[in-house]
């Protein structure tokens, strides 16, 4: 009996210092390489990371991203772009797309908690956005009819609008809006397919954000006519650069449809 212990203590040394199967399924499911083609795409779990460069005709420069870690609904991922030229407009949308809950009507989701912690640094003047990117449609997969964009930094750039002031500015139609614990003015407009709505806030930078997505979603529907029964058919975060040189790195990322 002493002998056979003796051989069974080695094996549940082993067994006890393996990892989890959960542990295993992540190290195996997430591909942390950099990726740097026009439409690279890049899965992990209920996301998906998008490089999404659809502006680069005619332009110089480059973009990678890549996957850091997978915990639970956190995801963490880092993107490196250096662009010039072209038409001077945005140059790409390199994101983070939740494929979990999405397809559901505005009037059947109750929350959209989100959390997102990112820090950039950049070289020279910057031209970028840092936002939220979210799409409705009439039918579940449909067409878009109305993106929704929350920023959490300008740099140098400005939403779309309807509307400029005499300064060559946009102008808000609705200002000093109290959401997810920060204030913001609302810009619309369009982008010559959809509707186009964006939340900025009124000042700063917001590096380390907490709140409902949701909260955004039910303003719209209540001021701003947006439908209800609209279906919400894409959910992404990232940046949008136009010019410069500049490294986003997200520490932690999250959001979940309820």
């Amino acid at each position: 009996m002493f002998s056979k212990l003796l051989v069974l203590a080695p094996l549940l040394s082993l067994a006890l210092a393996a990892p989890a199967p959960a542990e295993l399924e992540s190290r195996a499911t997430i591909d942390t390489s950099s990726h740097c083609g026009q439409w690279d795409t890049v899965t992990a779990s209920q996301y998906e990371m998008f490089l999404d460069q659809w502006g680069i005709s005619g332009a110089t420069g480059s973009q990678c991203a890549n996957l850091i870690s997978l915990s639970g609904s956190t995801i963490s991922w880092k993107t490196t772009w250096s662009w010039s030229g072209g038409s001077g407009g945005v140059k790409s949308f390199t994101n983070i797309q939740l494929n979990q809950g999405i397809n559901q009507q505005l009037s059947a989701i109750t929350s959209m908690p989100s959390t997102w912690q990112w820090s950039q640094s950049s070289t020279g003047t910057v031209v970028a956005d840092v936002a939220y990117d979210l799409f409705t449609s009439n039918t579940a997969g449909g067409s878009n009819v109305n993106e929704i964009m929350i920023w959490l930094a300008n740099f140098n750039a400005g939403p779309i609008s309807s509307t400029y002031g005499s300064d060559g500015q946009p102008t808000p139609v609705a200002s000093g809006i109290s959401l997810a614990g920060h204030t913001w003015n609302l810009y619309s407009g369009s982008n010559g397919a959809n509707n186009v709505f964006s939340f900025l806030p009124t000042s700063g930078t917001i590096t380390s954000f907490s709140g409902d997505i949701k909260t955004f979603l039910n303003y719209l529907v209540q001021h701003e006519g947006v439908s209800n029964s609209q279906y919400l058919v894409t959910a992404q975060a990232g940046t949008e650069p136009t010019s410069g040189s500049a490294t986003l790195t997200t520490t932690a990322y999250s959001l979940v449809i309820n």
